[in-house]
């Protein structure tokens, strides 16, 4: 559903301005990872995001390298969890796939990625790269200072 904006133009017949109408088109996101366990960190990003994007879709995946505590959907369900109940625009959604195959089949228009380093942004970069190939673009979303230690390792040896 497209949403209508009313932009006023500086100029116009006279000096009088001018209005025109344009179309926003709604724009989806989805955010996927492990979330194993789901950290203040993630959190953070799937806030901002939400502030960004139309809709945002926290996308708890199967990765074969990983090893979780828990199955897809108990993560899933850990998440939905902690999300506060007025962040209507949020959902989640446990998923065994690629996540550009996720996004074109739920038209979804970008992946979300947190980076918290250097070392971040260079794994990260090369997946964005992957799911452009895929017809997916990737934004990149730096770690809040405070929270750019966190990660989900580090989480799970404190036993969170």
């Amino acid at each position: 559903m497209a949403h209508l904006r009313s932009l006023a133009d500086t100029g116009g017949v006279d000096g009088v301005a001018q209005h025109r109408v344009v179309a926003h088109r709604r724009v989806r996101a989805v955010y996927p990872g492990s979330f194993d366990p789901f950290t203040a960190g993630h959190l953070n990003v799937v806030d901002r995001a939400r502030h960004l994007f139309d809709e945002v879709v926290v996308l708890v995946a199967v990765n074969g390298a990983k090893h979780p505590r828990a199955d897809a959907e108990e993560r899933a369900a850990a998440v939905r969890a902690v999300l506060p109940a007025d962040w209507t625009t949020v959902t989640v959604v446990a998923w065994s796939g690629l996540t550009a195959a996720w996004c074109r089949h739920h038209e979804v228009g970008v992946i979300v990625r947190g980076v918290r380093n250097t070392s971040d942004l260079q794994t990260e970069s090369r997946l964005a790269a992957m799911n452009q190939s895929l017809g997916v673009p990737t934004v990149f979303l730096p770690a809040h200072p405070d929270l750019a230690a966190v990660s989900s390792t580090a989480a799970r040896s404190r036993g969170a």
